[in-house]
């Protein structure tokens, strides 16, 4: 860790050449030849970056930061801060400290906090931040977690991990044994130290695929930040055998859209119907976790096919997702297009059809944009179908 980069003068030019053009600033001359140029202008970089996703670490006074990488890696606030608010207790460990933006969220929640980092220079930098932060309930580990783990030899109310996949891993299937830790076969050590753990993995992986590597899951949480999955997250207790709980949230600036169900009820079955007043698409975390009879049964609401994933009802509901009001339904036909949606303007969006939405754009000429929205799409009776609408807000 270069401290050397905390001078007040250094500091102030950083903060004042926050979301400057990196390239231009490259080309400029030093203005602190004492300082290695590329050393600043990566804090420059990476304290941009940090602007809407870490603001508090941003807002703070005499802030180190790591590589641009680790600040595009690190969990945003929003969703670590949701995480912390799922778990309590006395004592967590994270063996995968990394930034600490999650232990900084974990230590509001826990008496005492313990940050592993392989990394000695990023466990350096996260040990300043956390000064600079007030956080003072936190020990850092400079070491490999097993061996962090080992030297305590201490029972744990919590085990916080976040494996990262190993560079011989590209171009695989993600798995959990393809990371690191691999947290499969460490598993049963694990559970020496703790009785609760919970693994946050990218969002890419597939939640049977999870399932398959992993025991005791008693809930898994799919957390999407403005309607993107950003991580699930696999909760695990020792010896749970019960039914397994799917918790989706869709974090927005004013509101989190929380959607649960149990995993695997064989006596949900969803409800079909042609279309009606008002069509419903579900929020991408609800998308992620495939309860998509659930929410027919739910929200007592129609679907409109098996694999549509569109739902509707005459009576407006308060739903987590996009609501829209039809106020057209044409079949998918050449006259039918010609007609009503050549040459317009409308968003488009495809859901269990057999055409693209570039396809869609260039062969009727649709331009992109407006108060139009099209659903291209299959009903109950299989046939192909457009939805003509108006979004409500």
């Amino acid at each position: 860790m270069n401290t050397s980069i905390l001078h007040p003068n250094i500091q102030e030019f950083i903060t004042l050449s926050s979301g400057a053009s990196i390239a231009k600033l490259a080309l400029q001359k030093n203005p602190f030849p004492e300082i290695d140029w590329i050393l600043i202008l990566n804090q420059i970089e990476a304290k941009s970056k940090a602007k809407d996703k870490l603001p508090t670490w941003y807002l703070t006074e005499n802030i180190i930061y790591p590589t641009k990488v680790s600040v595009e890696q690190t969990s945003s606030e929003k969703t670590a801060a949701y995480k912390a608010s799922l778990i309590s207790g006395e004592s967590l460990i994270d063996l995968t400290g990394g930034f600490g933006v999650d232990d900084f969220y974990f230590s509001k929640r826990f008496k005492s906090i313990a940050h592993c980092e392989i990394n000695e220079d990023l466990s350096a930098i996260v040990e300043h931040n956390f000064e600079q932060l007030k956080v003072n309930n936190c020990t850092f580990y400079a070491n490999d977690s097993t061996n962090v783990l080992n030297e305590l030899n201490q029972k744990w109310d919590w085990m916080y991990i976040d494996p990262s996949r190993r560079n011989d891993a590209k171009g695989k299937v993600f798995m959990l044994k393809d990371c690191l830790p691999n947290v499969p076969e460490l598993l049963d050590f694990y559970f020496e130290k703790t009785d609760s753990i919970l693994i946050k993995t990218a969002p890419l992986l597939d939640l049977s695929a999870g399932l398959s590597e992993l025991k005791f899951v008693k809930n898994i949480h799919i957390i999407a930040l403005e309607n993107e999955v950003k991580e699930l997250l696999f909760e695990i207790h020792n010896h749970y055998s019960g039914k397994i709980t799917i918790k989706t949230a869709n974090i927005l600036k004013d509101k989190i859209e929380n959607f649960e169900f149990s995993l695997g009820d064989e006596t949900v079955f969803a409800h079909y119907h042609l279309p009606q007043k008002y069509v419903y698409e579900p929020n991408a975390a609800i998308m992620k976790s495939g309860g998509f009879d659930e929410v027919s049964v739910i929200f007592n609401i129609n679907k409109l096919h098996k694999h549509s994933h569109l739902y509707t009802s005459d009576d407006l509901i308060d739903f987590p997702g996009r609501t829209f009001q039809i106020e057209k339904v044409i079949p998918y036909s050449k006259n039918e297009m010609k007609t009503t949606l050549s040459n317009q303007q409308a968003n488009i969006t495809t859901r269990n059809f057999p055409d693209t939405v570039e396809n869609i754009r260039k062969k009727w000429k649709i331009k992109n944009g407006g108060n139009l929205y099209c659903f291209f799409t299959t009903d109950k009776n299989d046939s192909k179908i457009v939805l003509i609408c108006r979004k409500i807000t």
